[in-house]
């Protein structure tokens, strides 16, 4: 394997853009959208590239029970459960672990009465974005096999026997 292959290699295990890691491995900005998916059909390369991302997801423990058990905390979130009985939000670290792992962003405003050396601190307003319930249980069904764009057709009689003419369509 050549150095320019070993470096789109470790280029492409950033974000897995062939094109980008082309380039960056030294081929031509004008050819790198083609050099990038041919080299990515090359046996050597493709069973390098794997081994790595296997290496990786051993590394740092990534199974499919992990990535579904998330998908589950973010699928199946019961709201409720960051709130507080008299429905103020909960500090994180009071919220069970699978609210929390269902959590896009925090965005935290301060809010200030009066102005200048004056002003005090009032209070908060805080927003929180959970990551997408129909993305997660879209995913969650399509590893389930629950939703399905393909047909199977099981056919009684061979093609031979339609090709010879026993029976017609």
């Amino acid at each position: 394997m050549t150095r320019k292959q070993e470096m789109f290699i470790a280029e492409y295990l950033v974000d897995l853009n062939a094109t980008r890691a082309a380039m960056a491995a030294g081929y031509s900005a004008k050819s790198a959208g083609k050099i990038g998916p041919q080299l990515l059909g090359k046996p050597g390369i493709a069973a390098a590239i794997q081994k790595r991302m296997d290496k990786r997801a051993a590394k740092l423990e990534i199974t499919a029970d992990r990535v579904l058990a998330e998908a589950a905390h973010a699928a199946f979130l019961d709201p409720i459960s960051l709130f507080a009985d008299n429905g103020s939000l909960l500090p994180l670290s009071q919220m069970p672990e699978s609210a929390r792992r269902a959590i896009a962003g925090i965005e935290v405003e301060e809010i200030w009465d009066g102005k200048g050396d004056d002003r005090v601190l009032v209070g908060y307003f805080k927003k929180i974005k959970l990551v997408s319930k129909e993305g997660t249980l879209t995913l969650t069904g399509r590893h389930l096999k629950m939703f399905t764009d393909k047909f199977d057709v099981t056919m009684k009689r061979s093609i031979e026997d339609l090709v010879c003419g026993e029976e017609e369509l």
